[in-house]
């Protein structure tokens, strides 16, 4: 029951107080005058107070919910937890209630907050013919560039494979220059613009790396400048070491000079000052070997730092070497073994497939179904990144993910929410629509979930809530 799951909670709640009730239908015309700029969030200290918030009349509510413990596998991944006309209650930044809207309406609690003479405020926002779910948790993006590479696109266009424009110059190499000579204020400015914009597609929760800077200087600055813009923005920012995305031009045919300045200098000091909670490495041909992998993944280990890997993008490459080192997540896999495949069924590892590279590079997809039927764990991610993926939109890799990997609209949703979040280790508070966890909601203008990959190219999204703040249209509500 609603009221049952409220009481216990609202009591500590109540301390922080609740303005007067303010009722909104989602995307009515008078929702914007009580907007205002996403950017005016506080960019130093304590954020303000996130709104009290009752979502009223869901057509349809995904929470992710399950019975079974750890991420989704198997048949599993289709379970959405899905309740028709139904409500969330979300107080403080955290989900207090999930239930429907009957109950909901019932409890003694809201019955008072709803009262016009009653002094205390809740935002209630009504959702009838809407779709709401867990925000989505994009768990691999490359944010902290400066440029695209339109020179890299017109070369693939023209016939150039990824591995040629990178001996010619381009590619990751091809971003470094603009991210060493930028401002630390000016880069965060752009990572910012990017959190902003996922948002407005329903990401309430996303990685970011470094690894477009590759000298020590730079790769701290790209590690500063995420830090700064995660606290500029309502969602939540887990935090990634890139230094071995490439090897840079001053250590062409030195690579282990390179890896050194890595184990050495590099990681003691983002473990020191905690400018990451992982560690990356590109592991593929023409990138890093599983040896320097290795190597990389042992010095991240003696500091406390997760790992986490691009792998089998471009080629095979044996597994066994990475996963004892028990890794967040394996990200691409293009070109996964089938004994490789048998050995991530039976770890915690999370295979993040990342579609809207294979789609712009127009490479073949990974084998999502041959994973998922052999109960591999697998998230879904953006790769946002200004040279294989530049795409923000979770929907758009749904929809890859259905029509090119054959993965069912509720597993795409399931591997958007829940297993992203267990790929970034965020599954306690990120991924589901469940008392106690993290007030991080999307909100879409459909009246079915399958809506969501089906309109390609097109954004339903009408609002996001990230921990408590809600934003619509890249503009936050006044709390």
């Amino acid at each position: 029951m609603f009221s049952h799951i409220c009481k216990p909670t609202i009591k500590d709640v109540l301390k922080v107080g609740i303005p007067n009730v303010t009722k909104l239908q989602a995307r009515s015309p008078s929702h914007r005058r009580k907007c205002k700029l996403l950017t005016t969030v506080t960019p130093a200290g304590p954020r303000s107070q996130p709104r009290s918030v009752l979502l009223l009349n869901i057509r349809q509510l995904l929470t992710l919910r399950s019975s079974m413990l750890g991420s989704r596998r198997g048949a599993n991944l289709e379970e959405l937890g899905l309740i028709e006309d139904g409500a969330v209650l979300c107080i403080g930044g955290k989900i207090v209630s999930v239930g429907s809207t009957k109950d909901a309406l019932r409890d003694p609690w809201i019955k008072k907050q709803r009262t016009k003479n009653h002094s205390r405020k809740l935002l209630e926002i009504d959702c009838s013919g809407k779709v709401v779910l867990p925000g989505f948790v994009d768990s691999h993006t490359h944010p902290a560039f400066m440029e695209p590479r339109l020179v890299d696109f017109e070369r693939r266009i023209s016939g150039a494979t990824y591995e040629e424009i990178a001996k010619a110059g381009g590619g990751i190499r091809s971003s470094v220059a603009s991210v060493r000579k930028s401002a630390k204020k000016e880069l965060a400015q752009n990572i910012l613009k990017s959190f902003q914009a996922m948002a407005g597609h329903g990401t309430t929760t996303v990685e970011a790396k470094s690894g477009y800077g590759l000298s020590f200087d730079s790769e701290m600055k790209s590690l500063e400048a995420i830090q700064q813009a995660s606290k500029l923005w309502p969602g939540t920012v887990a935090r990634t070491f890139l230094g071995a995305h490439a090897v840079p031009e001053e250590f062409a045919g030195r690579s282990q000079k390179h890896l050194e300045l890595i184990c050495d200098e590099m990681l003691p000091q983002v473990a020191r000052r905690k400018l990451a909670q992982f560690v990356d490495i590109f592991c593929d041909r023409g990138a890093f070997t599983l040896e320097e992998a290795k190597t990389i993944f042992a010095a991240a280990r003696k500091l406390n730092l997760s790992t986490r890997a691009h792998v089998c993008q471009l080629t095979a490459m044996e597994l066994a070497p990475l996963l004892e080192f028990e890794p967040a997540s394996l990200d691409h896999l293009d070109h996964i073994r089938d004994h490789d495949i048998s050995l991530l069924a039976a770890r915690n590892t999370l295979a993040t497939l990342v579609p809207g590279a294979n789609y712009f590079l127009n490479l073949a997809y990974p084998p999502a179904r041959k994973l998922i039927d052999a109960g591999v764990a697998v998230a879904l991610a953006t790769d946002f990144n200004p040279g294989s993926s530049p795409s923000l939109s979770m929907p758009m890799v749904l929809s890859l993910a259905c029509t090119h990997m054959k993965m069912s609209p509720a597993e795409s949703i399931a591997a958007a929410t829940i297993n992203g979040a267990y790929a970034l280790k965020l599954e306690s508070s990120k991924g589901s629509i469940e008392a106690g966890k993290d007030a991080d909601l999307a909100i879409f203008d459909v009246k079915d979930y399958r809506e969501i990959p089906y309109w390609f190219g097109s954004n339903r999204c009408l609002m996001a809530i990230m921990n408590g703040f809600v934003v619509s249209n890249g503009l936050q509500f006044a709390g």
